[in-house]
């Protein structure tokens, strides 16, 4: 398949120190207000900008796909929205870049979150549709149990692990 965006826009990372989201294992019950770490978005941008786009060797960060103005994070709350920006508005890669967002998420973030991945309004043509996809939990499971899907997914979310 051609490459639909053969010189995309790349812009310069953010240096942030990693962080560290609150282990998924944990016992919430257990654990008192003082020993409780909040999630911010600024956590889950770094759980995100470093994956890759499914059509070029650069991050979402560095495509501007994704970016932490875009991540809303309601802790206490149990919320986590990520908008995402194609690079372009036909962009066919879009449900794949949602569905690296979404699977990386569910992998890294305690179950008590409810994920949220939507196109930035007015970035897609498909917006709607696209956005329908990536919240269906059915639909999401489905495309999961397609193993050459589910390989470039992980191949996206951890590019040297081969």
């Amino acid at each position: 398949m051609p490459i639909q965006n053969a010189n995309p826009l790349i812009v310069a990372e953010k240096h942030q120190d990693s962080k560290v989201v609150l282990n998924p294992y944990l016992d919430l019950d257990m654990l008192d207000e003082e020993s409780y770490e909040y999630v911010t978005s600024e956590e889950i941008f770094d759980h995100v900008r470093n994956l890759m786009d499914p059509e070029h060797p650069l991050t979402l960060e560095q495509l501007n796909v994704v970016c932490t103005e875009n991540i809303i994070v309601e802790d206490p709350g149990n919320t986590v929205s990520v908008q995402f920006t194609p690079t372009i508005p036909h962009c066919s890669m879009a449900t794949l870049i949602g569905l690296c967002l979404r699977v990386k998420l569910l992998r890294v973030l305690p179950s008590r979150f409810k994920v949220t991945i939507e196109i930035y309004p007015g970035s897609h043509q498909s917006e709607e549709a696209v956005n329908k996809q990536l919240n269906d939990k059915e639909r999401v499971a489905a495309a999961l149990e397609n193993k050459h899907l589910l390989d470039v997914v992980n191949k996206c979310i951890s590019p040297n692990a081969d």
